[in-house]
Order: structure tokens, then sequence, then C-alpha cells
């Protein structure tokens, strides 16, 4: 890794405390790092348009050769009790909690999230780690009566085997956590393959985690990091890896189920989100405004929960465009390390066009401006990347709003009947978050029911982001039906085997069968 003359004296402390060094690689078996033979990559700062590093990536051998030190890795990592990989698991969290600002600047710096966002996000990693330490000791199987006498059925749960990891850019580092740790604590080893976007925060968590690795004699290849695009088709097509979890957009993710499928491995889809809030005649306006606001502008609008629609109810709708309007006048929008600003640049110049082009669609469907959008310019815009919050009224049928546009552009349309509300909030192709705001316990109740929000998350009285570690999380229909973190996510990384106890003297066939000899 090459290290950038622009990098700042701050940075260069967060590297230091973070343990980057320029023999950091874009490769890692866990407990060294290996020089990559693939191409170099660029780590570039959005929020001033520095190039942080060059990392060299991994090419095809490297992912053999590191695959290979995993396979070998989950013959000893199985092995080891659940509880006692718990333990390991919960030293992570204690180092990740040493860690916790550094990271948090770096993943702010290097994505363009907030200070605050980046620092929520490293928290949960802490948070995941505490999860799946009281996980190690519940992997729970079911006992079952048999129909035959003398016998004894159960099921248990058993490690997968190597679980791939194919991590976005919003969510730069616990994305990774919400699967690695549960995974380990499962008894998985991990590859991981970060978004070429964000390459420093991987190679930060992979290095706070090596001592905790290194200190417990863990064998080398329990976590491993592969930097670069073409390692995800590899892993796609790898039939040593049953389990691919693919965060990211609904295309590429619609690649990757198909590729996976084909060998019978599994995935887990975290894909596009178009999420909506319902806003009823009984809302709290006050509550809906900072759910709104937030869903909309935070992470610049680049976060899968990120509220894209806000139905409002007729008698409402006048009220609400009001305050929406006032409350989008105020935000500050600069460098997401100062406090003082809402909102950060968007990850790339790539994003700020399809920000642009998703704003002209609009208009040409139909749709009116109400906050007006456009890119900044000036001092502190340098980068190109930091755009303005946009509010259009539209319809839901156009075809950009039945798209995920990841911006802060807020769609704004109105209904007359709560049915309406709900055909049009499930009126699209995605099915991740949703929101109703009411203080009416029927509306709240049918919102939730069968007949209401088809998503996978539904909120009443929050917005749509803001998950918990406690609850699994994903969605439905072209969000890809995975889920991760919580509840009993954890079976995905795991096979389950019934097993039946013959204790009798004899052989009693099921269902009552005969075969005497």
């Amino acid at each position: 890794m090459i290290v950038s003359d622009a990098t700042t004296e701050t940075l260069q402390q967060v590297f230091k405390s973070l343990g980057i060094h320029p023999e950091n690689t874009g490769v890692s078996t866990g407990l060294q790092w290996l020089e990559g033979s693939g191409p170099w990559l660029q780590s570039t700062s959005p929020v001033d348009g520095q190039e942080i590093a060059r990392i060299k990536c991994a090419g095809p051998y490297d992912y053999q050769h590191v695959t290979k030190i995993a396979g070998e890795a989950l013959l000893q990592w199985r092995k080891i009790p659940a509880p006692a990989r718990g333990e390991i698991v919960r030293q992570m969290g204690e180092a990740f909690r040493q860690h916790k600002d550094a990271l948090g600047k770096l993943v702010s710096y290097e994505m363009g999230k907030s200070l605050r966002e980046g620092l929520g996000e490293v928290q949960e990693i802490i948070d995941i780690c505490d999860f799946a330490v009281g996980l190690s000791r519940q992997l729970y199987g079911l006992t079952m009566h048999s129909e035959r006498p003398g016998h004894r059925m159960y099921e248990q749960w058993h490690p997968l085997g190597i679980v791939g990891i194919i991590s976005a850019f919003n969510f730069p580092v616990a994305v990774w956590s919400w699967n690695a740790m549960i995974a380990w604590v499962c008894g998985d080893v991990c590859v991981w393959k970060p978004s070429s976007k964000t390459p420093l925060c991987a190679i930060a968590c992979q290095h706070i985690i090596a001592g905790v690795l290194k200190r417990n004699n863990v064998p080398e290849g329990v976590s491993c990091l592969l930097i670069g695009n073409a390692m995800g088709d590899l892993m796609n097509n790898d039939r040593n890896v049953p389990l691919v979890s693919f965060t990211g957009s609904t295309r590429i993710g619609r690649h990757v189920a198909q590729t996976v499928a084909g060998r019978f491995g599994r995935t887990i889809l975290e894909l596009g989100g178009n999420n909506a809030i319902i806003v009823t005649p009984d809302a709290d306006l006050k509550m809906m405004l900072i759910g709104t606001v937030f869903g909309a502008v935070g992470t610049a609008g680049q976060r899968c929960t990120s509220t894209r629609r806000l139905i409002v109810h007729d008698s409402i709708y006048e009220q609400v465009r009001t305050s929406l309007k006032n409350a989008y006048g105020q935000l500050q929008i600069g460098n997401p390390l100062l406090d003082k600003n809402h909102m950060g640049p968007l990850i790339d110049l790539k994003a700020v066009e399809d920000y642009q082009n998703a704003i002209q669609k609009a208009l040409k469907e139909g749709g009116k401006t109400l906050v007006e959008g456009g890119v900044l310019s000036g001092d502190g815009y340098e980068s190109g990347c930091y755009v303005k919050p946009c509010i259009m009224e539209v319809e839901n049928h156009y075809q950009i709003v039945q798209e995920e546009t990841f911006a802060p552009i807020l769609y704004l349309m109105r209904y007359n009947t709560l049915e309406e509300a709900i055909a049009m909030q499930n009126g699209v192709p995605q099915g991740l978050s949703s929101s109703i705001f009411t203080n009416s316990l029927r509306e709240m109740e049918r919102f939730l029911s069968a007949e209401g929000s088809d998503c996978g998350i539904a909120n009443v009285n929050i917005g749509t982001s803001g998950a918990e570690i406690g609850g699994a999380f994903g969605g439905e229909k072209e969000t890809g039906g995975g889920r991760e973190s919580g509840s009993d996510a954890w079976k995905a990384y795991m096979r389950r085997q019934t097993n039946t106890i013959n204790y009798s003297t004899g052989l009693p066939l099921a269902q009552g069968i005969e075969f005497n000899f």
C-alpha cells in the first residue's frame, strides 16, 4: 500500500492508531499481509477529493491461496466449542471499543458519512459482537417424538464452511460484522471482499481483529481479506464457498443469485430499497418530520433503508409540504467530520451523475420541484460530490420513482384512503423497509397485518432507517429475501441435520412397514 503525500497529519494519526502501514496490501490471511498480484486501486475521499492511498489488489492466484488457507483453518476452528468461539468474538468487541474513535473517523473520511454516523457504525460492530457472544450458547436444535418405539429424534446445527462476504461502500464495516461475527460463533470461517470504494476501512478492521486472533492462537485463515472487484465472481463461482452474503444493487444481486444457485450454493442477498413513509391525519407531525428528514438525507440518501417516498394524506398534505420545505431550508451541507453539518457528500462523481439524471427523469415524467436540487461548488466542495437534498412532487407510477436512486431525493405524493396508501407503499419492485406515522391503533394494526406492508421491515412512528441488530435485517421481492444480524438469522450460516437414535433391540421401520427375512 502507498499512502498519499496529501494525507493530513490527523489521518496519519488515525492510520497509526489502526495499524494501517504501507505493508498492508489488499490481501490478508488473517495473521499476515501478502503482496497482491492484481492491479493498483486508488482510494479517494469524497470529502475533499484527495487521494488517501493506493492498494495492491488481489489476483486469481491470491484468491486460490487465501481460500486454501481458509479451508485449512475451518478444520480446526469448527472443533472449538461454540462458547469458546464466542469468547474470541467478545475480545474482538473489546478491540473495536478501543479503536472506535479512530475507525469512526476513517469511515467518515473514506465513505463521506457524518462523523456521528461513522462512530455509530462502529458501535454496530460492538453491538453485534455482544449479540454473538450470547448466541454462542444458544445454537439450539429441537427434539421430536419418534413414531417408532425405542427411538429418539432430534435436530442439530453444524458449521456450513467458508462464508464469502461481499459488502457495499455505504456501510463499509458494519455489514461485514453482521455476517462475520455470527458466522464465527457458528463455526464458519470468512473471506471478505469489501467495496473497492472503501478498502482502507476493511484493512483497518482486519488489523484490529488480527491481534485478537494471534493472542488466542486461532488458526490463520479464520478471517481473510481480498480487495479487488475481480474477487467477487471468483467467490460466486467457487464450489468451496457454500454461502455468499452479498450486499449491493439489485442488478448485481441478480447475477450473484443466478451464479451461486447454478452450483447449488446458498446466498444471503441484501439488495435495493425503495422505502416509503405513510403519514396519516392522526400522525404526530413533529415526530414525522424528524424521521423523514433523517431518513431522506442521512448518509446523503445512500442507505438501503433511506426514505425515498413520502405518502401523505390529502387533508394534511399542504401542512406537511410546508414543514418539509422549511426543514430542508435549515440543513447544513459540508465536511462530514464537522458536527455542524447534517449531510456530507455522495460517494463519487458517478453517484452525482445518477442523482442529476434521476431529477431530470422525474421532471420529464411530469414531476414538480418542491425543494430544488443541484451540485454544490466553491470552498469546501472541491471534490464535486456535494449535492443539495431535493424534494419532488410525483406520482407513484413514474418509472424513476419505481427505481432506487442512491441519493438525497425525496418523492412526495398524496393519498385519500389507507388502502390506497398501502397499495402505493407496496407498489414498487423492492420490499426492504417501510413506516407509518399514526396514533390510530386501527391504522397501525392494519399496516402491520398480512394485508399491510409487504416489506421485511415495517415500523410505526419511527422512520425507515435505523434498524437495530437485535432483529433480523432484510427484505422481500427485489430486495432479495436475505436476513442478517439478529433473531434467528444465524441459521443461514449453518447446516441443519436431523438425527434418529434407535436404543431398542429391534429395528421397527417407519410408517409401519415390515421387511423381514
